[in-house]
């Protein structure tokens, strides 16, 4: 038996958030999960402590993972149209900051934060089976509560899916018989040439964004393809 395997996951919550170039006061999300947001959704699922030894350990292995997303729109009652997922923007008053010498803000400091609404994706997963299936039984039996990139997103159904010996099994659990080509995709590839956009995604430490040390939370750019779904007639 092959050491591949493929695990498909399901990110259906009325709120979802996929941080990739928030910045200071204004936190933004983007249109398709994030890897570091499903990795650090997984991390969460096995317990691993930010800046610890077991994620030092763990995390260079999820890492390594070839990760891609499908859009999978929900349908409107009645009309039987897809649902259109809209940004809802929520705005923060927080008191009692500090500024960067360590001295208290005496202003309010005002924050905006977006979120996704109505939306659902499938992801996929794709990598060595053994890291994968330590993944699968942490999704099932999570040692901390997970969810899509911020607490308040909270899933609606089981994460976890199942685990496949090949892609085109792991789709058709998430899709049923419906073709993949209807729905768009983010896949993550190798070949500079054959992708469409890069993104500082890719996890390399979920330790303190402030520390300077080896610690540091940081991600590193990662290449993706993003294919529209054609609309089947």
């Amino acid at each position: 038996m092959s050491d591949a395997a493929y695990l498909a996951l399901l990110l259906d919550g009325p709120l979802q958030s996929w941080g990739f170039a928030s910045r200071f006061q204004r936190r933004t999300t983007a249109l398709h999960p994030t890897k570091s947001g499903v990795i650090g959704l997984i991390s969460a699922a096995m317990g691993l402590a930010k800046g610890s030894a077991a994620e030092h350990t763990m995390l260079p292995e999820l890492a390594k993972l070839q990760m891609s997303s499908i859009a999978i729109p929900r349908n409107m009652q009645g009309s039987g149209g897809p649902r259109p997922v809209l940004r809802l923007e929520d705005y923060h008053t927080v008191l009692a900051t500090r500024r960067a010498s360590g001295a208290l803000n005496k202003d309010a400091v005002v924050t905006s934060r977006q979120y996704l609404l109505d939306a659902r994706f499938g992801v996929i997963l794709a990598g060595d089976r053994s890291v994968l299936e330590r993944a699968a039984a942490a999704l099932q039996n999570p040692v901390w509560g997970v969810w899509f990139g911020r607490k308040s997103c909270i899933p609606a159904e089981p994460v976890y899916r199942g685990l496949f010996d090949t892609e085109l099994q792991a789709q058709r659990e998430l899709l049923c018989d419906r073709s993949i080509e209807s729905f768009t995709t983010v896949t993550e590839v190798k070949d500079f040439a054959e992708g469409t956009d890069s993104i500082s995604d890719q996890p390399v430490s979920f330790g303190d964004a402030s520390s300077s040390g080896p610690d540091k939370r940081q991600f590193a750019v990662r290449r993706i393809a993003v294919k529209p779904g054609i609309r089947q007639s």
